[in-house]
């Protein structure tokens, strides 16, 4: 009988340590956003990793489940369906791009799930309050009129806007006009492009034309790649700028020579920057793991690793996705190394913090 007990007890001890908490990711993976996704997530693996190392959280492992949805919104949206309804995950986590996260909140409304670290700056996902939507990088909105004030106070006042025909690209110029309208400025031309077939052929020569002496590119990854490449070969000599959606290595490599000057706006502090202790923290995980180095958008998937961390451990010994969220809306003033976190059933916003930065002749961005 005893043998019999020992070996429930066993068999209980096995289970519970092969226990896990299942948090899934749709990202694209491959596509125009891919170098991108790929660090954003290895970012938040870095943290992930680490607190597994020591057990979990509440003695689970948490393990991420990541789908490629190619940066289509509607893959984006099955992908959700199927990891929330059939592999039924805790939550939902770092998926990329705007389209794609509006696309994904029905499908978290509902079955309740939330859904942590959209790396999307989309004000749409701010105001009104989404209810699941926990964000925790600051808003493009944010970002591209830091941009345009940045260049006014240089002297420029010339500023264009390219942008993707989309949410995103709306809500990104909707920011770079306020900060031309501070400036009281109008832009020197202002052009939009299919997201899905981006053709720069016909913008190009209104963007020479212009004499813009700055253009702001709301856009993901290769769209901005390839606008510098037809824009460059038309004569245009603007200074680029563009958010930091586009803020990896990976987007760095793909512009090739057009890389050095290109300024791409923040939302975290700078990754060398060891004063702040995430950034210290980032590093040395990173050096462990045989990393030289961490890039901005693996710091944007740290930090949100780190809010999807302490969810889960004030959610409970038995997390699940009405803890979580409860325990989410109750985060007030978590610091996550050198900046606070706060959330509400009001306010799901997270950080506001905007930087900007410059791709030097080493391809690393510079402060």
């Amino acid at each position: 009988m005893n043998c019999l007990f020992a070996a429930i007890a066993i068999a209980a001890m096995s289970q519970l340590s092969h226990a896990q908490i299942l948090i899934g990711q749709t990202a694209g993976f491959t596509g125009p956003v891919g170098a991108g996704v790929k660090e954003t997530t290895d970012g938040a693996k870095l943290y992930i990793d680490a607190v597994n190392a020591k057990g979990g959280v509440g003695g689970q492992k948490i393990e991420l489940i990541s789908l490629d949805d190619k940066f289509d919104p509607k893959l984006a949206a099955e992908n959700a369906r199927k990891l929330v309804e059939e592999q039924n995950v805790l939550a939902l986590f770092l998926n990329r791009g705007t389209p794609h996260t509006e696309a994904i909140i029905p499908i978290l409304d509902k079955n309740g799930v939330p859904l942590i670290g959209p790396s999307t700056g989309a004000m749409v996902l701010h105001q009104p309050v989404k209810k699941y939507v926990f964000n925790v990088r600051a808003t493009y909105q944010r970002e591209a009129e830091k941009a345009v004030t940045h260049l006014n106070s240089m002297g420029i006042t010339r500023i264009g806007i390219v942008y993707a025909d989309d949410s995103f690209g709306a809500d990104g110029v909707m920011g770079a006009q306020k900060g031309l309208a501070t400036a009281k400025l109008q832009p020197a031309v202002l052009e939009k492009f299919d997201r899905a077939k981006p053709d720069f052929g016909p913008i190009a020569p209104k963007v020479a034309q212009s004499n813009a002496q700055a253009l702001i590119m709301v856009a993901s990854g290769q769209a901005v790649v390839d606008a510098i490449k037809a824009f460059r070969a038309v004569g245009s000599t603007a200074q680029i700028v563009t958010l930091s959606n586009n803020a990896s290595g990976g987007f760095v490599k793909s512009l090739g020579e057009n890389a050095r000057g290109v300024i791409v706006t923040q939302v975290f502090p700078y990754e060398r920057s060891i004063a702040f202790p995430m950034v210290k923290e980032a590093q040395e995980l990173a050096k462990a793991k045989g990393l030289n180095e961490v890039s901005p958008a693996m710091l944007e998937g740290f930090a949100a690793a780190k809010v999807l961390v302490e969810g889960l451990r004030r959610a409970g010994a038995k997390p699940t996705r009405e803890k979580l969220q409860a325990a989410l809306e109750g985060l007030r003033k978590l610091d996550i190394g050198g900046l606070e976190v706060s959330y509400s059933p009001e306010d799901h916003t997270g950080l506001d913090f905007a930087d900007l930065s410059i791709i030097g002749t080493d391809g690393k961005f510079k402060r």
